[in-house]
């Protein structure tokens, strides 16, 4: 065991502040990582805030995770000292069931082990994350990064990437397509940026006009206000994927009606309502309205693999740790263009 500075949250109520955590020796299978940045995801803001009801406290949040590899296990074969690596969203999965066989562990039937909040499936305690200086994991959960990017816009690949590459990915997203992407935070930044890349056509839908610029910038061919009617209607059964990046409550009725026939629309947001939907919004027109949880293993790796090859990376502010507590409230305001990433050099 050794011991490392973190910060944590002691309650939902208090703010994220200096604590000390104890990481294990490294086992023979584990990958030691000295952590460099650390993306802020709006899931840590959550989870600090038990939104979600799960939390455990002490809690230590980050899923968004670069840094260099200082020590490996006797047996560990994918990386060496030196390398560049990754922790997401996951550090830990049965292994047997058949959707991680089929390299699907975030739906790993018995319960995947998140990077910070779950529990270890040896009892040994609960995962902390990555606003910290090191973590250690099994080395079939870390990720190879290449160098070729700036470290810093690589980190939310690791969340805010996969989530939005997975579904473009599982859905075929490609030439020819007509792509809708709602909401421009720091997933729809990430949507627009993949989808243009994957060669469809892509319009970004925001009820913020103050986006439209920088849709424009980030690839997006349209800039659809959502909030103009006549705008909206010139998009009513037009979109074949509509890619929902959205937190809060909105109506996904008046979306699924911009569906073409077969059109499919993916929430990989998650506001915090139960939804409204009349089933005739999806029998009229054999639409399909969806969920995508983050990535497994493989295609995160892929998924990295691809943004090195085509230069993608997250837009980010980079930040002092001591400054996390700011953040999450900018991050409230929408303040962010368009992820938080901590300097852990800042610890």
């Amino acid at each position: 065991m050794s011991s490392t500075r973190s910060y944590a949250a002691q309650s939902a109520t208090s703010p994220l502040a200096p604590w000390t955590i104890k990481r294990r020796s490294p086992k023979p299978h584990d990958v030691q990582i000295d952590i460099l940045y650390c993306g802020v995801c709006h899931s840590d803001l959550h989870t600090v805030r038990n939104e979600w009801g799960n939390a455990v406290y002490p809690l230590v949040p980050g899923h968004e995770i670069v840094g260099r590899v200082t020590a490996v296990g006797d047996h560990v074969t994918k990386f060496k000292v030196g390398d560049t690596a990754g922790v997401g969203c996951l550090v830990d999965s049965c292994r047997e069931c058949d959707n991680c066989k089929d390299g699907l562990e975030q739906y790993c039937d018995t319960g995947a082990v998140f990077t910070y909040g779950g529990a270890e499936r040896d009892g040994s305690g609960i995962t902390q994350g990555g606003y910290s200086k090191s973590i250690v994991a099994h080395e079939d959960f870390v990720l190879h990064i290449s160098d070729k990017l700036p470290l810093e816009g690589v980190a939310p690949l690791l969340c805010a990437g996969i989530t939005t590459y997975s579904p473009l990915r599982h859905w075929k997203v490609g030439k020819g397509q007509k792509v809708g992407v709602l909401g421009l935070g720091g997933l729809g930044h990430m949507g627009v940026k993949l989808a243009v890349s994957m060669g469809a056509e892509v319009t970004m839908l925001s009820h913020s006009p103050s986006k439209a610029a920088d849709a424009k910038r980030l690839g997006a061919h349209k800039f659809i206000l959502t909030s103009d009617a006549e705008q909206a209607k010139s998009v009513m059964g037009y979109f074949d994927f509509i890619l929902d990046t959205v937190s809060v409550e909105h109506d996904y009725n008046f979306y699924l009606g911009m569906l073409r026939t077969n059109g499919v629309m993916v929430c990989v947001g998650a506001p915090p309502v139960p939804a409204q939907i009349p089933v005739f919004n999806l029998i009229f027109g054999r639409k399909s309205l969806a969920g995508s949880l983050i990535g497994g293993l493989p295609e995160t790796q892929e998924m990295l693999d691809y943004c090195a090859e085509h230069n993608i990376v997250s837009d980010v502010e980079v930040i002092a740790i001591k400054d996390i507590n700011e953040a999450y409230e900018r991050m409230l305001k929408g303040d962010v263009r368009y992820r938080f990433v901590i300097d852990m050099a800042t610890l």
